[in-house]
């Protein structure tokens, strides 16, 4: 199976979203890099970037589940390098 470097960028404006979407990011923890989180409180929002190195399938699904919620939007970045997974799951 393949493997794709991306960055998910998550703006969440429903503060009653945000423990869902941990709770995502934590089901996907084994593929994620890095992540940096932006609480701005002015506006009531928080800013979410998440590096991951993951099959597409897996980014997808992430990128598209976290983005159904109401009051949150998503948007992926990939990378054109596309490696086979390591043994250990990534």
């Amino acid at each position: 199976m393949s493997s794709r470097l991306a960055v998910i960028s998550i703006i969440i404006e429903n503060p009653d979203a945000v423990e869902t979407v941990n709770r995502l990011l934590h089901d996907a923890s084994k593929y994620i890099i890095g992540r940096m989180g932006v609480p701005y409180r002015e506006k009531k929002i928080s800013l979410i970037s998440v590096a991951l190195d993951a099959p597409q399938d897996v980014i997808s699904a992430l990128s598209g589940s976290i983005g159904h919620l109401n009051g949150v939007s998503s948007k992926t970045a990939y990378s054109n390098i596309i490696t086979e997974c390591e043994e250990n799951g990534k």
